[in-house]
């Protein structure tokens, strides 16, 4: 493929691309054949744009994405209540928005959709207006995420499923392919079933992540204690949640248990319930 040499030399834009005004390369960029660029786009340094991609609106990257073919980041939200605002698609570093991602911004003045860094977004996958995901996520291909849903930091989401809007799903949740997520996935949790359901905890993410080793296995022992505590007891889950807050909680157990009370409380649309481990 022929490319034009820009900005030093360091970057290269493909002839067939089109590159509106306005809008800002920095060095390294490369964009692909057939590539449309917006006026109102930045994209940071050694970020890579495939061919026949569309960065339309106000959409902000940082450094080091790859975006591969086909992928729409920053059209128009699939909201009725959105008005034309200039809202925006805010992007981290280091992620992978794989074939045929459509990522959507915002809907109401001065909202964002957010990712943040170090993403794996797989082909066919839709993220949807105000959306705000944190870093390492890993999503696989063909999920639709509905607008405003919330994911934390490490979570993994399997295959051709879809999650409902406003749904949280907590750090190191793993979602089980094909499921249905319509209420929020607690942190360490696995999830799966269609409807989904709890199946216990994420042990061998858990593991993976070093939290084995913190305190000479404090830590994790806690928060097996305190998820048995909450899913395997006889008390209501906002009771549960009241005895395990009588215990000084280390970090993970206070996460899970922050996410808990959080998921009950006004405005959220409550935790998934326990299923059969």
């Amino acid at each position: 493929m022929s490319y034009a040499a820009v900005s030093g030399g360091e970057t290269r834009i493909h002839p067939t691309a089109v590159v509106e005004p306005g809008a800002q390369i920095d060095l390294g960029v490369e964009i692909g054949p057939y590539a449309v660029i917006g006026p109102e786009v930045c994209i940071g340094a050694g970020s890579r744009i495939g061919p026949h991609v569309v960065l339309d609106g106000r959409v902000r990257m940082g450094r080091g994405n790859r975006i591969f073919p086909g992928a729409s980041i920053g059209a128009e939200p699939q909201d009725l209540k959105y008005n034309g605002a200039p809202t925006e698609v805010v992007i981290g570093d280091d992620n992978a928005i794989r074939e045929c991602v459509t990522i959507n911004r915002a809907t109401h003045e001065g909202e964002q959709t957010r990712i943040g860094n170090g993403n794996l977004l797989m082909a066919y996958s839709h993220l949807g207006h105000n959306c705000d995901l944190g870093d390492r996520i890993v999503i696989a291909n063909g999920v639709a995420v509905a607008g405003h849903v919330v994911i934390a930091d490490r979570a993994v989401i399997g295959g051709v499923l879809g999650i409902h809007q406003f749904v949280h799903i907590g750090t190191m949740a793993m979602v089980g392919g094909m499921s249905r997520i319509d209420r929020d996935v607690p942190p360490f949790a696995i999830v799966e079933g269609h409807p989904g359901r709890l199946r216990g905890l994420n042990r061998i993410g858990l593991k993976r992540s070093g939290l084995a080793e913190l305190d000479g296995g404090a830590q994790l022992k806690q928060l097996q204690q305190i998820w048995s505590q909450i899913y395997r007891g006889d008390a209501v889950l906002a009771d549960a949640l009241r005895e395990v807050r009588q215990q000084t909680l280390l970090p993970p157990a206070e996460t899970l248990v922050s996410f808990l009370e959080a998921s009950i409380g006004p405005g959220r649309r409550g935790p998934l319930p326990a299923g059969r481990s």
